[in-house]
Order: C-alpha cells, then sequence, then structure tokens
C-alpha cells in the first residue's frame, strides 16, 4: 500500500513538474491576473475621467487631495529624491498619482501583516543570546565594531566572534556544499527563497528534502508566490506539503489579481538552514540559471556565504519571525535552538579577537532601512577601497552623495553591473547614474561576460557583507531582505580577491560611454520620475 501511495505521488509529480504543459498553466495564470489588473485600471480610469470632467466639485476635492498629499509628503522623514518624484506624479496627474501613492509610496506593509510579524518577533525575543566578549569586542573595536554596534541596536540580532564563514564566488560551488549539509540533515531543514523554478537545481534539491522528510526530519519551505509566478504552477505549496506530512510549506504574499498594498511587499530573502548547524545566504535561488545549467543574459555571475555555529541561530530566527507571524501553524522555535556550549576563542588563521560574524535581516515593518545604512557605513568608512557588486544601480541621494564622497577623498571606489541585463528598464535607470559618480571619480564595471546578480560588498580587506540586498529603492525599502556582515575573517579577502577577478572580465566605463542625445537624456529623466515604482 505505502509502495501504491508512493508510486502515485511520484506520477503526479512527473506530471506537474516535468510535463512541458505546465508552463501553459503558469502563462494562463500570470495572463489572467494581467488581464483582471489592466481591466481594474481601465474601469477605474474610466470612471475617473466621468467625474473629472462632468462634475467641476470632484475635481476640485481631487486637486485639494492631491495638494494634502503634496504637504504630507514633504513633512515626511524621507529621502528628498524619493518625495520630489512623488510630488512631480502627484501634481501632473492627480488622479492616479494619489492611489499610486496610496498603493506604493507609504512602503508598509497592511496593517494587519505588520501586527501579526511583530507579535511573532516578540514572542521570539530572549532566543538568541548575546556573547558579550563579541559585544564587548564590537563596542571597543572603534570604526570596525561601528556596523555591528548599529546592527545589534536597530536589526536586533547579535554579533557573534564564534564559527566559521565560507565565501562562494558561484552559485555552483554553493550548491553542491548545500546538498552535502541537506543530506547530513537528522533534525530539522528551512529553506526561504523568492524564486523557486522547475529544472535540473531544484529537482535534485526537492528530491533530497522528500527523502529526508522520509526519514523524519521535518522541512519548513517558504517561496514567495509573485516572484515564482512565471515559473510554479498555482498552489505548488499544497502539492509538496501532499507530498508527505514532514514538509509544510507556506506561498507568501500570493499572488491576486487585484490591486492589494501587501502584493508591494515581496520576500527576497534567501535562507536554508540544517539542524540549525550551518546556514547559506546570497543573492542564489533556487532555479537552474543560478548554478550555470541555464543560460538566461549570458554568463550567470552570483555569490553567497555558509555560516556555521551559533550566528546559524539568527537565519532560524529570521524564518520564524515570519512562518509564525502569517501561519496560523505555529512553531516552537526554543526547541529548534540548539544547546550550545561557550567554545574557545578562534585561532589566528580565522581572524583571532578582530573576527566578528554579524546576521541581520531587513523589513518595510519599519522606517528603518537597515540594508541601506549598513551599506553607506562601509562606504563612509572606507579608507583604502570599496568595492561593490550589484545588478541594479539606482541610487538615491544620501547614497549618491556617500559614493562620490568616498572618491574624491582618495578611496578606490569600484561599482561592478550587468554587461547584459535582465531588465531593459531598469538597466537603462542604473546607466543613466554613471555620469555623476564617474565625473566624481567612481570606476565603474559592466560584466561583459552576462549578468551579475551578486549583491556583496569588501571593504579594506577588514570588511565585507554578502546577502540578499540590491541597491535599488524596492529592495532598500520594500522588501523583506537578509544578509551577513563580517569583518577580520578570511572571507574577506576571498570577496576581495573574487572581485579582482570580476574586473578582470568587465568593461571598465568611460565617461564617454555615457553621452547621449536629447531625446535620450529625456527619457531618462522621464523614468527617474517612476524609479521608486520599478
Amino acid at each position: 500500500m505505502k509502495k501504491m501511495n508512493r508510486r502515485r505521488k511520484e506520477r503526479i509529480e512527473r506530471n506537474i513538474l516535468r510535463n512541458r504543459n505546465y508552463k501553459v498553466v503558469i502563462y494562463n495564470r500570470f495572463i489572467l491576473t494581467l488581464l483582471l489588473v489592466l481591466l481594474q485600471i481601465v474601469m477605474y480610469a474610466l470612471m475617473l475621467v466621468y467625474f473629472y470632467n462632468g462634475f467641476r466639485a470632484v475635481m476640485i476635492t481631487i486637486d485639494i487631495l492631491a495638494l494634502l498629499f503634496v504637504l504630507y509628503i514633504i513633512n515626511r522623514n524621507e529621502k528628498p529624491s524619493s518625495k520630489l518624484n512623488w510630488v512631480i506624479i502627484i501634481l501632473a496627474v492627480p488622479v492616479f498619482g494619489v492611489p499610486m501613492y496610496l498603493l506604493f509610496g507609504d512602503g508598509r506593509p497592511t496593517h494587519r501583516m505588520h501586527k501579526r510579524i511583530s507579535a511573532a518577533k516578540r514572542e521570539n525575543t530572549g532566543l538568541l543570546v548575546q556573547d558579550e566578549e563579541a559585544k564587548r569586542r564590537a563596542e571597543e573595536g572603534g570604526r570596525d565594531g561601528e556596523t555591528s554596534r548599529y546592527l545589534m541596536r536597530y536589526a536586533g540580532y547579535p554579533v557573534y566572534r564564534e564559527g566559521d564563514v565560507t565565501y562562494y564566488p558561484s552559485g555552483a560551488e554553493m550548491f553542491a556544499d548545500m546538498l552535502d549539509a541537506l543530506d547530513g540533515a537528522e533534525k530539522f531543514i528551512l529553506a526561504e527563497y523568492f524564486i523557486i523554478a522547475g529544472g535540473k537545481m531544484w529537482d535534485e534539491f526537492r528530491e533530497r528534502l522528500l527523502k529526508k522528510a522520509r526519514e523524519g526530519v521535518r522541512v519548513w519551505l517558504i517561496y514567495d508566490d509573485v516572484g515564482s509566478l512565471f515559473v510554479l504552477p498555482p498552489k505548488y505549496d499544497k502539492y509538496l506539503e501532499y507530498l508527505h506530512p514532514n514538509i509544510r510549506c507556506f506561498r507568501f504574499n500570493r499572488a491576486v489579481p487585484v490591486f492589494t498594498m501587501r502584493m508591494n511587499n515581496r520576500d527576497h530573502r534567501k535562507i536554508f538552514v540544517v539542524d540549525g548547524k550551518v546556514a547559506f545566504t546570497g543573492g542564489i535561488n533556487l532555479a537552474d540559471e543560478y548554478i550555470g545549467e541555464k543560460e538566461r543574459f549570458g554568463e550567470w555571475k552570483d555569490t553567497g556565504v555558509r555560516v556555521r555555529g551559533p550566528a546559524v541561530d539568527s537565519f532560524t530566527i529570521m524564518f520564524f519571525n515570519l512562518w509564525n507571524g502569517l501561519r496560523k501553524d505555529k512553531v516552537a522555535v526554543r526547541d529548534l535552538i540548539p544547546e550550545r556550549e561557550k567554545g574557545e576563542a578562534p585561532s589566528a588563521a580565522e581572524g583571532g579577537a578582530d573576527k566578528l560574524i554579524h546576521p541581520y535581516d531587513d523589513s518595510p515593518l519599519d522606517r528603518e532601512s537597515v540594508g541601506e545604512t549598513v551599506y553607506l557605513e562601509i562606504i563612509n568608512r572606507a579608507a583604502d577601497y570599496v568595492y561593490i557588486f550589484t545588478p541594479y544601480l539606482i541610487l538615491d541621494d544620501f547614497m549618491r552623495t556617500a559614493v562620490c564622497n568616498a572618491a574624491k577623498r582618495g578611496v578606490d571606489v569600484r561599482i561592478v553591473t550587468p554587461g547584459i541585463p535582465d531588465k531593459k528598464t531598469v538597466f537603462r535607470l542604473t546607466r543613466s547614474n554613471y555620469a555623476p559618480l564617474l565625473k566624481a571619480g567612481v570606476k565603474i564595471y559592466e560584466y561583459t561576460p552576462g549578468f551579475i546578480h551578486a549583491k556583496s560588498m569588501v571593504c579594506d580587506d577588514k570588511c565585507a557583507v554578502v546577502g540578499s540586498i540590491n541597491l535599488d529603492y524596492r529592495s532598500l525599502y520594500l522588501h523583506f531582505e537578509n544578509a551577513v556582515y563580517f569583518s577580520g575573517c578570511s572571507a574577506v579577502t576571498d570577496v576581495k580577491r573574487d572581485g579582482e577577478g570580476v574586473f578582470a572580465r568587465s568593461r571598465q566605463i568611460s565617461i564617454e560611454d555615457t553621452k547621449q542625445g536629447f531625446f535620450g537624456r529625456l527619457v531618462d529623466s522621464v523614468l527617474r520620475v517612476f524609479e521608486t515604482l520599478l
């Protein structure tokens, strides 16, 4: 009987993921959603135009409302460039500008999401124990410890000095170690990804998850439904749970064919944890292009890190702050935090007394842009060099000023962006940021072989950060994100060494490359107005 049930499940699995016809389901799902959203837009536009033209009182009310919104935006504690963009949109087209601001401008999730996730965080408070020696070293570490002091206070995650960080210059290398860790799982597995796509990578990962579930290992999985809209069938979470009772799956931010505020806040994090002993993160999703098995936009360059030791606990808490906040089947997180004995201080080869490991996350639940602040702190402290790797370069005033000022004071600032873009409009916006940076002395490279998806930064051979956080408005303000800041360890040198290899394979951009005609500058100017929506 068990063999028959297993065969039936395997047959369903093959039909869902290996039958080419499933793509039709995906595309139909996307087309249906798109058509319904467009229908709503048209109906809304016709209704507003009718009232706007037919009733003078409505027209005057809308104009007054637009003016009030402009005053509200001006007085908010937000980035000047973001405020200016919204003011232009609202004053130019108040009929559409005000609703767009209500949907996209505030940057926070719905009140219900905010309330539930905040409650889960409060319940998990106290499960992470701060190593007092690591805290003391961060506090006495001068400028090197400032970033960790900020993260302890505003991100709410401890800093660690024990354990180790391994840097991966490619998705294929990291995935091999992820599979090894998965094979060694004995108690539980956590996986949280923005994109899961059928193919060699996910097939192999899923099969091993199912194998471990049959061995008694508990599996929790989160994926973003909007991020996976094109590549997974609808209700794929139910299918995964059907495979085995030990597999629990949550489809975050379910795609629905209506305008909702929560659709603007996506789970862009990448987290993989095994038994509370090892954690992986970075820019790598569970799709074939991330490991070189599928060519998209030329050669795909990505990066990631593995963390071992007590710092893994922070990833476990990150995962269940979201799970317990949004799921009814709450998990007793305390049972998943391993009992740890205080180990010896790290050896000199691993960084010695200066080593700090600090995982953290960022969310739109509050007004604290943790991801951007960490980037700014690294740039502002740089004395010799700072290397930045990002697929999108859409900078606000503060970030642009920090990067330019670093170059002006003699820091070797280098930024690498894709040579082959995945989104042409966003790529045009990225290139529109080149000119002021180049004039200040920043060196900009485009990764010639293809698309660079890495979200990494390294500074002065002292510290680095690797995670899921892009240098654009959506990633810094609207998404759920995560990363690891680390200093005083060999992984910092590994990030730098990999970066030097990337420079050698990239084309350095000159100021001559940024010159364009009147209409090109006009298009870029218009696009910048809408950069907070892209």
